[in-house]
């Protein structure tokens, strides 16, 4: 199933640059939890350049193994740092720029703990990109979702458009 959602017609309705502009610089550390094959990985680490650094994250091996793959034939090998999770962690140690986390987090087991855990990682400042499939979230169960996200420490800062989905930004609130 990965296969189909990295196909080169995929950038018609999800094009990774128009999507993160305006979260990923030059430079910083961003973390792509539930990275698959590395279709934003890749991109993102071409955005964050030579300085920056991209945690990829996922729960399958072979997945990672793909993604490494394509950053040999990017070029981009030595800017992504593959990371293999487990169900209930995400493995991250540090602190990073950004978050995505793309049709990913209604898999998730524990989603509080999954927030609780991004939390975490976040520098003062940081963003998460949450993106849900709207075939398989119903807005409902998004919103339930961000109740989650919410109560981990996060607030809902803007609601983006992206091509099939139902997105939010979060910035942790300050305490």
């Amino acid at each position: 199933m990965a296969w189909t959602f990295d196909n080169p017609l995929r950038k018609l309705y999800q094009e990774p640059e128009r999507i993160l502009g305006s979260f990923v610089r030059e430079g910083m550390t961003v973390a792509d939890i539930g990275c698959g094959m590395g279709y934003f990985s890749v991109a993102m680490a071409k955005m964050i350049g030579p300085g920056g650094r991209v945690l990829s994250v996922d729960l399958q091996e072979k997945m990672l193994e793909h993604l490494k793959k394509r950053a040999v034939r990017a070029r981009i090998q030595d800017r992504i740092t593959t990371i293999l999770a487990e169900p209930d962690d995400i493995k991250i140690t540090g602190q990073v720029d950004f978050v995505l986390a793309f049709w990913m987090v209604h898999e998730v087991h524990d989603i509080p703990r999954f927030f609780g855990q991004v939390a975490t990682i976040l520098k003062p400042g940081g963003k998460v990109l949450y993106v849900e499939p709207r075939m398989h979230v119903t807005q409902k169960r998004f919103e339930e979702i961000l109740g989650y996200a919410k109560d981990a420490g996060f607030a809902v800062n803007d609601y983006p458009k992206v091509g099939m989905s139902r997105s939010a930004v979060l910035e942790r609130v300050q305490a």
